[in-house]
């Protein structure tokens, strides 16, 4: 297990824990009363620490070596019946962008998401999770195809933003992102939004918009990056916790702002330390949310997601 900076706390104690059932193994001594203190000092510390993150220790969690991504999700909610679908038909078939048919239970859908990768070898392969134009018409045409067929489309997003190179630009990554978000507010089949880890600018966006549109607990989703965010506005990126608390990115600020519909709670510690907590949390909201989306007719599908977006922002004074 990896641990965060702001994690050490619990480091020493479960190392502290570890001794102390080893001493007990190897002699004679009973240790029990002291393991349950130290027990008990490490649930207060997992609670104390966990439940009061700052944005930018969020932004840490989000980024977790060991956070799940898009296709554990996958995999996990769908077992054997995923297939995968490859290719947008004109350029390639890009890696950073998955998507395929699946099922949950009796309920096929279609499954969208940005992937990440494991090592440098897998990471080189996905692209850092950063798609490319072609990335986005795959994710297009997958959804055309549920579109036609009545089949639940499901986003997963996890990126740090499309990919930012000159022949990304070139075939058009603006255009792809715009014309993806144009398509998906009048797809005629529900949609469901999670972010799963990082929803970095028209990158998340590209996949994000839903009729439901939620936010794992310890995720973050805005236009830029705090790291970036602090390179242009004071030329450093030592400022990049400021940024994250200026930015309002945490699922809180987004819920607060009626940005998103619902907050899916994290085992505490976060995804990556009880990875089948998170699974069954993400399976329920998206069997929650295809329930309430179910019986509507294409026409009021699309209504209500229309509305949902035209009215974001509204305020009154």
């Amino acid at each position: 297990m990896e641990y965060l900076d702001f994690e050490m706390p619990i480091k020493e104690l479960e190392d502290q824990l570890a001794k102390c059932y080893d001493i007990g193994k190897e002699s004679e001594v009973d240790v029990t009363e002291t393991c349950k203190k130290i027990e008990k000092k490490l649930a207060k510390a997992k609670k104390d620490i966990y439940k009061n993150l700052t944005p930018w220790q969020r932004v840490q969690l989000s980024r977790h070596p060991n956070r799940p991504y898009t296709l554990d999700y996958i995999k996990a909610l769908c077992g054997d019946t995923f297939m995968e679908l490859h290719g947008d038909r004109s350029v390639k078939d890009d890696k950073a962008m998955i998507g395929g048919l699946g099922k949950i239970g009796d309920q096929s859908f279609m499954f969208i998401g940005q992937q990440k990768g494991y090592n440098t070898k897998t990471r080189q392969y996905r692209n850092f999770g950063m798609a490319n134009p072609e990335g986005y018409r795959k994710a297009l045409r997958l959804m055309r195809m549920a579109e036609k067929f009545g089949i639940p489309v499901v986003t997963l997003l996890d990126t740090p933003g499309a990919y930012p190179g000159l022949e990304a630009e070139e075939r058009g990554q603006g255009e792809a992102i715009a014309r993806n978000i144009f398509e998906m507010t009048r797809l005629k089949t529900p949609i469901i939004t999670i972010v799963i880890g990082e929803g970095a600018s028209g990158g998340a966006l590209g996949i994000g918009v839903g009729d439901r549109v939620y936010m794992m607990e310890n995720t973050w989703y805005t236009v830029i990056s705090p790291e970036s965010c602090s390179s242009i506005l004071w030329r450093s990126w030592e400022y990049k916790e400021q940024a994250a608390e200026a930015l309002k990115l945490t699922a809180d600020d987004m819920k607060k702002l009626a940005l998103v519909d619902e907050i899916i709670e994290e085992p505490l510690g976060g995804a990556h330390s009880d990875r089948e907590g998170a699974f069954n949390a993400v399976k329920d909201q998206i069997l929650k949310a295809f329930d309430e989306l179910k019986d509507l007719s294409e026409v009021d599908l699309v209504a209500q997601r229309m509305d949902k977006y035209a009215n974001m922002g509204v305020y009154k004074e």
